[in-house]
C-alpha cells in the first residue's frame, strides 16, 4: 500500500535541541503497532502507531536524564507500559494529557541518548500514521549542551502568577478555599486494581467543593477541574492568584513504610516527622519529574529569610487548621492514621502566606482504605468532616486575629 512520507523539518544531530512537525487534529494510539525496543545494535528504536498524523516535538532534559515527546493530541487508551517498554536502556516511560489540547510522553533515560533518526509516515488510504525514532548513545557533555525546554509559541505553559490579584475573601465573612486534587494528566499518582489516585481525588474534590458551596460562606477554587497536569509551582501560583485563604491538597498514595492506613493531615516542615512521611514527600515531589517539567533552573534556596518570616505568622494558623481538620474527620468516623498529624517537606505546601495542608484520605495500598475511598457514602462523611473542621478553624481564627488586631 502506498504511503505519503512527511519529511521532518530538521534531522536530529548531536547538537540539536528540539524538532516540531505540523499536522492536525486528535489521534488514538495503536498499541499493537507501538513499542520501545533495542535496535539490534547499540541504540533504541521507538515505534508509535497512531490513528492519524499529529504535530509533535522531541527534546531532552537533564537532572535527571529524560526525553520528552509532545503531541497535539493523542489518546493513550490501551497502551500498556509494561508491554510498550521492552528495553533496559530506558528505565521508565510515562504518557498522558499535559496541557489542554496537548499530550506528552516522558522517557526516563538510564544513560544519555540522542535522536539520530526520525520519520513519521502517513497511510494515504487510511490516514493512519507511524512514528519511528532511532536513539543512539551520546556523551554527557553533548547531552547537557543540547538539553532544555524549547520556547515555542503554542506549546508552552503560561508563566505562573506569583502575586495575589484577587482580594482575599474573609473581609466579607467568606472563606476562599483552594482545593488541590493531587496529580492529573500524564501523572496518574498511585495506581491499584484499575483505579488511579488522580481520578479518585478529582472525584472527591468535586464532592467536597459542592458541599462547601451548599453550606454557604465559602468560595471554592480548584487547581484542576479535569484530567490535566498541573505543576507543583503552578498549584501554588494558582492559590496566590485566586487570593486563597486556605490551600488543601488532597491525596491517597501507596506507601509500604510504617503503618500506611487511615487518613492523615500533613503540614510543611523541612524535617519529616517520620521515615514514612519523608518517603511520601519524595513520591509526591516526583510528579514534576515524571511529567517532564524542566527542573534544571529550580532554586532550592527559595525558602529564604523573608519567606521564613512570613511563615512565622502562617505556621501557627496552619497547625491549628491541621488539627481542626483531623478532629472533624475523626468525628465522622475516619478511620484515621495512628498519627493523624504529621509533617514533611511537601513542595506543594510552600506558600509562605497561605495556611496550607495536605490531606491523605487514606492509602490505596490498604485494602480497607481503597474500599472506603471507592464508596461515595464514606467520601461524603469525610467531606463533612473536612467542612466541620474548616468551620471550627474559621471561627477560632477570626477570634484570634481580632484579638491580635486589638
Amino acid at each position: 500500500m502506498s504511503r505519503i512520507i512527511y519529511a521532518i523539518a530538521l534531522i536530529w544531530a548531536l547538537g540539536s535541541t528540539a524538532v516540531a512537525q505540523d499536522f492536525s487534529a486528535l489521534a488514538r494510539v495503536l498499541p499493537d503497532q507501538s513499542s520501545i525496543v533495542d535496535d539490534g545494535r547499540s541504540g533504541v528504536s521507538i515505534q508509535l502507531g497512531l490513528s492519524q498524523g499529529v504535530p509533535y516535538r522531541v527534546f531532552t532534559l537533564r537532572d535527571p536524564y529524560r526525553m520528552i515527546l509532545d503531541f497535539q493530541e493523542v489518546d493513550w487508551t490501551g497502551l500498556d507500559r509494561d508491554r510498550f517498554l521492552q528495553t533496559g536502556r530506558i528505565s521508565g516511560v510515562q504518557f498522558g494529557s499535559y496541557v489542554p489540547g496537548w499530550s506528552r510522553m516522558v522517557l526516563e533515560l538510564g544513560a544519555p541518548l540522542m535522536v539520530e533518526t526520525a520519520d513519521m509516515r502517513v497511510d494515504s488510504a487510511t490516514g493512519a500514521a507511524h512514528l519511528t525514532l532511532g536513539l543512539q548513545g551520546t556523551d554527557f557533555d553533548s547531552f547537557a549542551a543540547s538539553a532544555g525546554t524549547p520556547r515555542q509559541t503554542g506549546w508552552d505553559l503560561p508563566e505562573p502568577a506569583v502575586t495575589s490579584v484577587t482580594p482575599r475573601g474573609q473581609g466579607n465573612g467568606t472563606l476562599r478555599v483552594m482545593l488541590d486534587p493531587g496529580h492529573g494528566g500524564i501523572d496518574p499518582g498511585a495506581e491499584v486494581d484499575g483505579d488511579d489516585e488522580k481520578t479518585l481525588m478529582l472525584t472527591f474534590a468535586r464532592e467536597l467543593r459542592e458541599m462547601l458551596l451548599r453550606t454557604g460562606g465559602y468560595e471554592v477554587e480548584m487547581t484542576r477541574t479535569d484530567d490535566q497536569f498541573v505543576s507543583l509551582e503552578r498549584r501554588i501560583a494558582l492559590a496566590h492568584r485566586a487570593g486563597a485563604d486556605v490551600f488543601i491538597s488532597i491525596h491517597a498514595d501507596i506507601l509500604t513504610e510504617g503503618r500506611a492506613h487511615g487518613a492523615a493531615v500533613y503540614t510543611l516542615s523541612q524535617d519529616a516527622s517520620d521515615v514514612a512521611s519523608h518517603k511520601l514527600a519524595e513520591r509526591h515531589d516526583r510528579s514534576d519529574l515524571i511529567s517532564g517539567v524542566d527542573l534544571s533552573g529550580a532554586d532550592d534556596q527559595v525558602a529564604d529569610v523573608l519567606l521564613d518570616l512570613a511563615r512565622q505568622e502562617t505556621r501557627p494558623r496552619t497547625d491549628a487548621l491541621a488539627q481542626m481538620l483531623a478532629n472533624g474527620m475523626t468525628q465522622q468516623g475516619g478511620p484515621m492514621n495512628n498519627k493523624p498529624i504529621r509533617t514533611a517537606s511537601f513542595s506543594v505546601l510552600k506558600a509562605a502566606d497561605i495556611p496550607s495542608v495536605l490531606i491523605e484520605l487514606g492509602f490505596l495500598s490498604s485494602p480497607r482504605d481503597l474500599k472506603n475511598i471507592r464508596n461515595q457514602e464514606w467520601r461524603m462523611g469525610m467531606a463533612r468532616g473536612i467542612r466541620d473542621g474548616l468551620e471550627k478553624w474559621r471561627q477560632d481564627d477570626m477570634v484570634k486575629r481580632s484579638l491580635i488586631g486589638q
